[in-house]
């Protein structure tokens, strides 16, 4: 039986390659994104992942409204930073045909308990956001995190300094509360965190392939990365490239021996000057049951390749 993914996503240009990913993937269905904010608002987020999935040919992928704003805010406003990085729309403002279809009816949160109820160890849950969707659920149900396949998130930094901060990665900065719940609930949680994601880079030359392949896939994909990659030219010159930040987590959810882990028990900091740091938990640390794991070491070669394959693949087909 094949795994079943949900992604949750702020739909902005890594998001956008990971949903690209797990469509790719034969080994796993895509049952549903449900929709965050970060990148961009909840609603344009919901927007671009309904689009996207109709422009790579997959209508039939079901998008859920998320919570609009943290477990301890009432509002929420994207940063310039993201409007920077990817665009305002949040795909390189690359102009991509709105879809016919609209959100579900059912909101994020009741899918993701339903789903870990229909499919149990069978479903991987696959935030690349803020963690307030599954926060919310794990409150409402906290019987799903014994009952859930797994959890790989994007987000955190454990053996490198953060991109908010010295200590904070910009995903777990948007809700620390939430992640702290996630990281805390003893859910099989995996981190794949700026240690490794920034190990994995896309450059102009893998763009242009997509752009060679003369689809509208393959036009939007090349087009809506290389405005990501020029932002890394500014923002993180020493790169060489863009992270591929979410596609890893979705690759790991598909395969998780694309990378090795240190298994730990791991907080969110809430309180202090180091709010948002993401470390091991001292309460926890000698507690033989580790429920959380943190990527410490990513296969490059291989998931760049697997990255390639499936995305090219998945634009190719797609009209």
């Amino acid at each position: 039986m094949k795994k079943k993914l949900i992604l949750d996503l702020d739909t902005g240009v890594d998001d956008a390659l990971a949903i690209s990913y797990a469509l790719g993937s034969p080994e796993v269905e895509l049952i549903g994104i449900t929709g965050t904010y970060g990148n961009v608002l909840l609603e344009q987020g919901v927007r671009n992942a309904l689009a996207i999935t109709d422009l790579l040919g997959h209508p039939e992928v079901k998008v859920y409204k998320g919570l609009s704003h943290s477990s301890t805010t009432d509002s929420f406003e994207v940063l310039d930073i993201s409007a920077f990085i990817h665009g305002k729309n949040g795909i390189g403002d690359v102009d991509i045909p709105d879809s016919s279809r609209e959100a579900e009816e059912q909101s994020a949160v009741d899918f993701i308990i339903d789903a870990v109820k229909t499919y149990g160890k069978d479903l991987i849950y696959v935030p690349t956001g803020p963690m307030t969707n599954i926060a919310a659920a794990l409150a409402k149900a906290p019987e799903i995190k014994d009952e859930i396949g797994g959890i790989v998130l994007m987000g955190g930094a454990l053996t490198v300094p953060g991109n908010v901060n010295a200590w904070t990665e910009a995903n777990i900065s948007q809700d620390p509360d939430a992640a702290n719940i996630l990281f805390r609930s003893g859910a099989p949680a995996t981190m794949i965190g700026l240690d490794v994601t920034l190990q994995t880079l896309l450059t102009y030359k893998e763009t242009q392939q997509w752009r060679d392949l003369g689809t509208k896939a393959g036009a939007f994909l090349a087009d809506m990365t290389d405005f990501y990659i020029k932002a890394y030219e500014t923002t993180a010159p020493h790169l060489g490239g863009c992270g591929l930040h979410d596609p890893l987590a979705a690759g790991v959810a598909v395969d998780p021996s694309l990378v090795n882990t240190l298994a730990i028990n791991m907080q969110v900091d809430v309180e202090g000057a180091t709010r948002g740091r993401t470390i091991g938990n001292p309460e926890k640390l000698n507690d033989p049951n580790k429920t959380m794991k943190v990527a410490a070491g990513v296969d490059v070669p291989r998931f760049l390749n697997e990255f390639m394959t499936r995305i090219t693949n998945l634009a190719r087909q797609a009209a």
